[in-house]
C-alpha cells in the first residue's frame, strides 16, 4: 500500500490507523480465549475444539503479519512478495499449510506475479503448492465428518 507514491504524512496516518485497528482485534482474541477458558462450552464433536483453537491461532498470526506490514519501511521492502500473499491467506482463508511456506518465501524475497521463478525457490514453491492439495483434502474430510 505504501508503494503507490503516498507522501510522508499520509503514510504516517495509515501506519497509525493500522496500529489502532490492532488494539480492538487483540481484545477480541483475548475475549475468545477467555470464553473458551472459563466458559461452559460443550463440544459435541472433538474436532470443534481443534477448529476453534486453530482459527484463533491463525487469526493471531495474520494479525501479527499485518502489524509488520503496517510499518511503511517494511511494507516497501516486502511489497510484491509472497509475505503479503501469506498475510492475506492467514487473515482471510486461514490457510496454515501453505501460508507458512509463503511467509518464508516472501521474507526471503521471492516475488509473485511473475511467469517464471528463480531456481533457488523451486523446492519451497513446490512445497507451498503441495499445501494447497492438503487444504483441499482437509476440506473434504471436514465436510464428510
Amino acid at each position: 500500500m505504501f508503494t503507490v507514491g503516498l507522501n510522508v504524512d499520509t503514510r504516517a496516518y495509515f501506519t497509525a490507523a493500522t496500529m489502532i485497528i490492532a488494539v480492538p482485534t487483540g481484545i477480541k482474541i483475548f475475549s475468545w480465549i477467555a470464553t473458551m477458558w472459563g466458559g461452559s462450552i460443550q463440544y459435541k464433536h472433538p474436532c470443534y475444539f481443534v477448529h476453534h483453537v486453530g482459527f484463533i491461532f491463525l487469526f493471531t498470526i495474520g494479525g501479527l503479519t499485518g502489524i509488520v506490514l503496517a510499518n511503511s519501511g517494511l511494507d516497501i521492502a516486502l511489497h510484491d512478495t509472497y509475505y503479503v500473499v501469506a498475510h492475506f491467506h492467514y487473515v482471510l482463508s486461514m490457510g496454515v499449510v501453505f501460508a507458512y511456506m509463503i511467509s518464508l518465501l516472501g521474507l526471503s524475497g521471492m516475488p509473485h506475479r511473475i511467469p517464471d521463478y528463480p531456481y533457488a525457490y523451486a523446492g519451497w514453491n513446490a512445497l507451498s503448492s503441495f499445501g494447497s492439495y492438503i487444504s483441499v483434502v482437509g476440506i473434504f474430510v471436514s465436510s464428510w465428518s
